[in-house]
């Protein structure tokens, strides 16, 4: 957490810092300003989360702070120092929502327990404002992905979370399957909206995925702060102009096809990252899913890698090709599944994505030397002895 200490005395200033238990409480950067002006420049480039402003000072006093700060629904806890015990100052700070007041000179217990008070009031506020802050985020990333899947969704409220013009530009964005990417959808949707030129959304069908709306002639601006503050590699498709926000379906669909034919750029290319490490993320990856349906182009969209070296690689790694490491592992799956489960073998078939029970058997057999209903009894006779 940030302080900031405002007062045109620096001795003032100097008391402050000396006699603060910051980190008792958790602060971890202590900021100071001589006057209103300079202050204004501080809160607005480092927002710190307490604020100790003087009454009386040149340029712009404190009282005039806390009026800008409640103007601008400033969220932190300023308290007000003053040496006059007048009530006029005090009755302003409280109209405009100031946490507390302290009298010079400043005595240290008199200090720390309003800067405890202040720093948990702050926590506590902030935690239900960042849960009801999540789940708007959520709520925002189901809206674009229902846009997305061109299902029904609710363009009023997509819209109020994008600046307002008549043209928005569409980009889709994927991440490196291993990778987590909420932190840095998060973080460039946090830019967007700072500087008022758009937004990002997590796709909530593949969480690889980000699209994010601009305005327009905005995106070249956005992929230069891309490129200074991720640093993992991604894949960007530039999408159409769009005029209205409900043909997002369509654009979606163009971007997603670019991305299945490998038409996108890349940033922060994958070159540097082991390839080991790589083939043991995709292998990681068949483990969890090979009850979907998985295929060397679903592999190399995921883990921007071409098929072809997937493929190569994967053998090496594996001892067999893809197809034959899935089938494999479903097989393996089936026998536990006869072991342990009622299910009839038709519906295992089903379960492991085998639409043709006879062509599951004689797959079985192949594999294990038994049909499935000869290996079920054939387990439960083991059993029995």
């Amino acid at each position: 957490m940030k302080v900031l200490i405002i007062d045109d005395e620096i001795n003032v200033r100097y008391v402050i810092r000396y006699i603060g238990e910051w980190k008792k409480n958790g602060i971890t950067t202590i900021l100071e300003a001589s006057n209103g002006e300079d202050a204004i420049k501080i809160i607005k480039k480092q927002k710190p989360e307490i604020i100790f402003t003087d009454v009386k000072m040149p340029k712009m006093d404190g009282i005039e702070i806390i009026e800008w700060l409640d103007s601008i629904s400033y969220s932190g806890k300023v308290i007000l120092i003053t040496g006059f015990d007048d009530y006029t100052y005090m009755r302003k700070a409280i109209q405009c929502s100031s946490f507390d007041y302290l009298l010079k000179p400043i005595e240290a217990e008199s200090l720390n327990n309003t800067l405890s008070e202040a720093v948990q009031t702050w926590i506590t506020e902030n935690k239900d404002a960042g849960v009801l802050e999540d789940a708007k985020r959520l709520r925002l990333n189901q809206l674009a992905t229902q846009a997305c899947m061109g299902e029904e969704f609710d363009l009023i409220e997509l819209a109020s979370s994008l600046p307002d013009t008549v043209e928005y530009e569409l980009t889709l964005i994927s991440f490196y399957q291993m990778h987590h990417s909420e932190p840095y959808i998060q973080l460039l949707a946090n830019q967007l909206i700072e500087e008022g030129i758009g937004n990002a959304f997590a796709l909530q069908h593949d969480h690889s995925l980000c699209l994010v709306i601009t305005t327009s002639q905005q995106w070249l601006s956005v992929e230069e702060w891309i490129i200074q503050q991720f640093d993992i590699p991604i894949r960007i498709v530039n999408g159409a102009s769009l005029l209205s926000l409900g043909k997002i379906h369509e654009s979606y669909q163009s971007m997603q096809k670019a991305v299945e034919e490998q038409n996108y750029r890349t940033i922060h290319r994958l070159n540097d990252i082991d390839d080991a490490k790589r083939m043991q993320d995709i292998v990681s990856y068949v483990d969890t899913y090979y009850m979907e349906e998985l295929s060397l182009e679903k592999l190399s969209n995921r883990f921007f890698l071409s098929r072809e070296h997937i493929s190569r690689k994967f053998k090496q790694q594996t001892g067999m090709p893809l197809s034959k490491y899935i089938m494999k592992l479903r097989i393996e799956r089936a026998k536990y599944l006869l072991r342990e489960k009622d299910e009839n073998i038709y519906a295992i078939a089903l379960l492991l994505g085998y639409q043709d029970e006879k062509y599951f058997s004689k797959l079985f057999k192949k594999m294990v030397g038994l049909t499935p209903f000869e290996y079920r009894n054939c387990q439960k006779t083991l059993d029995a002895k």
